[in-house]
């Protein structure tokens, strides 16, 4: 488990805070896997994550998670921050919704999830009971009151929802939330003309990928969005167009969860980062999930950023492999099942 997460819970470790006891409920608010709770610390505990990998590395350990939060009135909630500016605050505000007034509110994260710039932001919209430095982080707690709840409304309307190019609604802590990825946009501009039959978006993000096709493709049998995500998933069912087939919306690991239909063509824009962790082998299984799910003469059109590895397991995975664009930072390949 990654730092941050002792950090979360170090403040009822050193007994600067008291140890939520049974009968009590708390909700954790961006959980991550393998975190531990202290000796007890016995309240029932709620997670809340939208990140599929996680999402079934927390249930396999046995804990209750949802993708998002659906209950009020619990005395703790936890919110561990991440690389997300927004999403941090959102999560903030969706700490203090949740819990009871005068209930307990515990914030903590690394140096590099801008930690000290949440707890400066924190400061200036509310009184923070007491912070604490530990394992290269810091955590931070303050009550439910008034100035909270004010501080969870300033919080929202400074990280709304935004409308890209005029039609596209996404979110704070969404991949390229506030503008078309470039990779993506690139894709797109070299998809065939010929786009027919059952087609699969995979990391299909909040669906402009798939968006563009279902405007361009007038024979499709089928249109099927796979991410990992749930809010950018949830985002794509109002930005791809039910039209000329309703789409499916998956919410899914592709490298753990086998794609059951079979398409004739697939497009994607796989991610290469793990948190900051520059990680090829996850475009790496992307692709291979690709190929398991395209018929015998499927086609995959995919976008990558210039400089990863990805043509030894291309070649591997598929009959024909052709680069049919480059720009200074992606490429984008065509392959044959």
């Amino acid at each position: 488990m990654r730092d941050a997460l002792k950090t979360l819970f170090y403040p009822f470790e050193a007994e600067l805070l008291a140890m939520p006891g049974q009968g009590t409920r708390a909700l954790f608010i961006g959980a991550e896997p393998g975190f531990r709770k202290p000796q007890g610390f016995d309240a029932k505990l709620s997670l809340v994550q939208g990140f599929r990998p996680h999402v079934l590395a927390l249930a396999a350990a046995g804990h209750d998670v949802a993708a998002r939060a659906e209950e009020d009135g619990f005395d703790v909630t936890l919110v561990l921050a991440g690389r997300h500016r927004g999403l941090n605050e959102l999560r903030v505000a969706e700490a203090i919704k949740r819990v009871v007034p005068g209930g307990l509110v515990v914030v903590a994260g690394g140096k590099d999830d801008g930690i000290a710039s949440l707890r400066k932001r924190l400061g200036g919209l509310l009184d923070i009971e007491d912070h604490l430095p530990k394992y290269h982080g810091t955590a931070l707690w303050f009550r439910r009151n008034a100035q909270a709840e004010a501080a969870a409304a300033t919080l929202r309307a400074d990280n709304p929802e935004m409308l890209v190019e005029g039609r596209f609604r996404t979110a704070p802590g969404m991949f390229s939330f506030e503008r078309v990825d470039a990779g993506s946009r690139l894709l797109v501009d070299n998809l065939p003309a010929d786009i027919k039959g059952k087609v699969a978006d995979f990391c299909a993000g909040w669906g402009y990928v798939a968006a563009e096709v279902a405007a361009r493709a007038k024979e499709l049998k089928a249109l099927d969005l796979f991410e990992a995500d749930f809010d950018a998933l949830e985002a794509a069912r109002a930005n791809v167009p039910g039209t000329p087939v309703q789409p499916g919306f998956h919410w899914q690991d592709l490298a753990k969860e086998p794609v059951e239909r079979r398409y004739d063509l697939v497009v994607m824009n796989p991610p290469f980062h793990q948190d900051r962790d520059a990680d090829p082998e996850i475009g790496q299984r992307m692709i291979k999930a690709a190929a398991a799910a395209l018929k015998p003469g499927g086609r995959l059109f995919m976008v990558a950023n210039r400089h990863l590895p990805y043509q030894p397991v291309l070649a591997q995975a598929f009959s024909s492999v052709q680069e049919i664009a480059v720009d200074s930072a992606f490429r984008v390949y065509s392959a044959k099942r």
